[in-house]
């Protein structure tokens, strides 16, 4: 019928009926490419940044970085316009415009940056500096340092909370978490967790945090499972050999943790906190994120140079991608 009515409407009239289907077919483009998530791969080893195109499971374009920039951490704004990764080399924060994928920004901020994280608003910035101890937050209009915050030793992953009312902080030298209020920026809890804390992750509802110990000294290692409003370790679950990256699905039902040493990754049910698939990916993976609508987990692999692509349903590797060397941070864009 569609097809009938379009022909009714421009017959007679070839340049209207040419330029209408050439102003649709620009509009469906548009749409597609709007569309299609974007996943960036901090390559630590090459200096680069890669980007995959994740309805193709490509590298498409490439980000060269200055020496001696040695890209960790990655967070991306929730609108999917910016980029931020850590540089623990030259101590800065790098921008990058996802329209044109360059870098429009160095911001200094304190000794060796580890974790970064973006609120939920996308106006603040929370930077853990493991080399003194701090959090910076930095106003992501201006990229300016606005407060700095004191935490536990050697601070690693950063995460915020839904509401963006709370970040937490994992001290790897402390074993412990700090969490901040947005409102103030002021430290106002410390809970106690497993040996060597690294990634961290805020489950969509708000209720549970989740953090990697890394250094346990029990093999297999551990994740911890915090209240958020007790401020308490409810939970602790066994994994494989030291726990790095974590990641929580966008219906918060799964939470995957990269097992450096074992190859693999831990699928968690949060409902039981127990594990219930164990993925094998390349070798040491690192860093974790799953794509907008939760079908997909991408995993970094330190040292095999490549990208693992987990099916969520299956709990399967279903891709491999090549990237930079030592690939560590990765994000999706929203989509």
């Amino acid at each position: 019928m569609k097809k009938i009515m379009w022909t009714k409407i421009y017959k007679g009239y070839p340049f209207l009926k040419i330029l209408g289907i050439t102003v649709l077919a620009f509009l469906m483009l548009m749409n597609t490419s709007g569309a299609v998530p974007f996943v960036y791969i901090t390559n630590a080893g090459s200096n680069t940044v890669s980007i995959i195109n994740t309805s193709t499971n490509k590298v498409t374009a490439t980000v060269n970085l200055e020496s001696p920039h040695f890209p960790l951490e990655v967070a991306i704004t929730p609108d999917g316009t910016k980029v931020y990764f850590t540089n623990p080399i030259d101590n800065l924060i790098s921008v990058i415009n996802t329209s044109t994928n360059s870098i429009t920004a160095n911001v200094p901020v304190g000794t060796h940056p580890r974790g970064v994280a973006v609120t939920p608003d996308g106006k603040k910035l929370y930077i853990a500096n493991s080399g003194d101890n701090t959090v910076y937050v930095i106003d992501a209009n201006t990229n300016k340092v606005t407060a700095t915050v004191n935490v536990g030793r050697w601070p690693r992953g950063v995460s915020v909370n839904p509401a963006g009312t709370k970040v937490y902080v994992t001290n790897y030298g402390s074993n412990n978490v700090s969490v901040i209020d947005t409102g103030t920026n002021k430290m106002t809890a410390t809970v106690n967790v497993g040996q060597k804390p690294s990634g961290v992750v805020v489950t969509p509802g708000g209720k549970k945090v989740y953090v990697t110990n890394s250094g346990s000294n029990n093999v297999p290692g551990t994740v911890s499972v915090i209240d958020t409003n007790t401020n308490e370790v409810t939970s602790t679950v066994k994994v494989g050999n030291e726990p790095e990256g974590i990641a929580v699905d966008p219906d918060g039902k799964k939470v995957f943790v990269t097992n450096f040493f074992s190859k693999n990754v831990s699928v968690i049910d949060t409902a039981t906190n127990k594990v219930i698939s164990t993925v094998k990916v390349g070798i040491f993976p690192l860093g974790a994120a799953v794509d907008p609508d939760g079908k997909k987990v991408y995993v970094t692999n330190l040292w095999s140079s490549d990208v693992s692509l987990i099916d969520t349903v299956n709990n399967t590797v279903i891709a491999t991608v090549p990237v930079g060397k030592e690939p560590v941070g990765v994000v999706v864009t929203p989509q």
